[in-house]
Formats: structure tokens, C-alpha cells, sequence
């Protein structure tokens, strides 16, 4: 197996907004996230993020500890969020083995165990996304299904933003320290997320963009509300989105997308709103 870790600073809004679209790209994209038989992620510096993705096709894969972590496990001082977004496959903490379909999610609290990812089918494995956070105490592991999510409906078709938002792991479902990973949904028809912009100072948020066609795109909007910026993003790659820029986004068709976010506050709700007259 492969295992990859890039390290990405964080960047001071200041700064952002001279920035061309390859200095973007570099800062806050991140392209490669699921491979065969590799486990790629990112440690961000905005609120020591991980965000990252593992596709066990010929091999198991462990998730050991990147040499950033100075750990000995890789949950020894943090959670972990995982959604897969494949075949169906299992992820195994310590001794047990946790079972995972399609958009189905698990939540890893802080522990000294490791954790495996396994397919069931080599020739249609799973695609598993993980987002993980720095934990201040121990909370256990649970899977959560589409069925235990707190279940948000927004938008209309007419506004072409009408969405389901599915709140996985979130305080009202698991124990979680500061992690909050969710998904969601857009209708057909439907192509823009988050709008409404926010932005929130007390926590920092990753997008995972997935459920797009090899002729898709989506174009991802961040930046400060009077000084924003926009990246164009393919099908299963992540942007990560600083505490002081909006995250929204619209495509050339409907998606589905992730959200992981940790920081300050862990009410989902806690949020700035920007009336879209204002934004520059």
C-alpha cells in the first residue's frame, strides 16, 4: 500500500486575495484524494485538519499515523469521520469491524487501536473519505446510516438550489469533541450549495465534491464576502475553505458533496450570514 500526507499552512486572508488560480489551487485544492490501494490525505494547519481517502481494491489498508502526528496510532489524539462513497466494504478499529454500504458513515473517537479498511469486492471496492480532527477525550465508535441522520431540506428547484442536508456525525447523533462531517444532496436540476453564503469564525470547513460525470465540473466560490474567489473543481476532489471565507459552490449539474468541518464551536447552526446583494 501507499500512504501519502501533505502538509498545506495555512494562509492569512491578507494574503488570499492576491493570489492567481494556480497559487489557489495550490493553497486550498486538493486533487488527488481516492486512488486503488493508497491512502491520500492532508493535514491543514486551519484547526489541524485531515482530510483524506483510502480505496482498498487489491489490499487491505491501515491507516497508520503520518509523521506530522507524532503518534503512535493515528487516532492516539484524534477522531475520525469516515463515508464511503463506493462499493460496500468494512472498516475494522482494534478487534471490531464495522460494515459499511453506500453513503453509509462511521465515527472513530480517540483511542489507542488501529484502523483498517477493507472491500468487499476488489473489482467494485470501497471508496472510503475520512475527515479527522484533534480530540480531547475518549467517545467510542459508531456507524451511522442516512436513517440516524438529523435530516435537513432547503432551497427550491426554482432557486436551483433545493438540497437535502444529512447531519451524520454531528453532537445530536454521536459523541463527538469538535469533528462535524455531514452530506449533501442536490436535486436534479438543482446546482447551487450553501446559498445564501456564511462564513463562520469559529470553525474551518472542508468540501469533498462527488457524484459528478467525467464532463462535469463544479466551480467552487471562497474567499472573504467583498473579496471572493472561485476554483474549478472535478468529480472526488476537496477544497478546503479557511474560517474567514464562504464556501459555496454551483456546477453544470447536480452533485453530492461532503462537509467536514472542526474548530471553536461545534453548533452546527453557528453561522454569518452574507445576503448575496452584498457579495463583490
Amino acid at each position: 500500500m501507499k500512504l501519502n500526507c501533505e502538509v498545506r499552512q495555512a494562509s492569512s486572508n491578507l494574503d488570499a486575495k492576491h493570489y492567481d488560480t494556480a497559487r489557489l489551487r495550490k493553497e486550498y485544492l486538493v486533487e488527488k484524494v481516492l486512488a486503488p490501494d493508497e491512502i491520500n490525505m492532508v493535514y491543514s494547519m486551519f484547526d489541524r485538519i485531515i482530510a483524506g481517502g483510502a480505496v482498498p481494491a487489491e489490499e487491505e489498508l491501515l491507516l497508520s499515523a503520518p509523521d506530522i502526528l507524532r503518534a503512535d496510532y493515528f487516532t492516539q489524539r484524534r477522531e475520525l469521520g469516515i463515508i464511503n462513497v463506493g462499493g460496500s466494504g468494512s472498516v475494522k478499529v482494534g478487534e471490531e469491524e464495522y460494515h459499511l454500504d453506500h453513503k453509509e458513515a462511521l465515527y472513530v473517537g480517540r483511542g489507542d487501536r488501529h484502523v483498517v479498511f477493507k472491500s468487499d469486492d476488489p473489482s467494485a471496492p470501497a471508496r472510503f473519505y475520512f475527515c479527522s480532527a484533534p480530540a480531547h477525550r475518549e467517545t467510542g465508535v459508531k456507524k451511522v446510516t442516512k436513517k440516524d441522520a438529523v435530516v435537513m431540506r432547503l432551497g427550491s428547484l426554482e432557486e436551483s438550489n433545493e438540497r437535502t442536508i444529512n447531519r451524520l456525525l454531528v453532537k445530536e447523533v454521536v459523541p463527538c469533541c469538535q469533528l462535524q462531517m455531514g452530506m449533501t444532496e442536490l436535486a436534479p436540476g438543482s446546482v447551487w450549495n450553501t446559498m445564501p453564503a456564511h462564513t463562520h469564525d469559529r470553525r474551518m470547513e472542508v468540501y469533498f465534491y462527488f457524484e459528478l460525470p467525467g464532463d462535469a465540473a463544479v466551480c467552487h466560490f471562497m474567499g472573504e464576502p467583498q473579496e471572493t474567489r472561485h476554483i474549478w473543481m472535478r468529480n472526488e476532489q476537496a477544497v478546503i475553505s479557511p474560517q474567514w471565507s464562504i464556501h459555496s459552490a454551483c456546477a453544470t449539474r447536480n452533485y453530492t458533496f461532503i462537509w467536514g468541518m472542526c474548530g471553536e464551536n461545534d453548533d452546527y447552526n453557528d453561522m454569518d450570514w452574507c445576503e448575496t446583494k452584498d457579495l463583490r
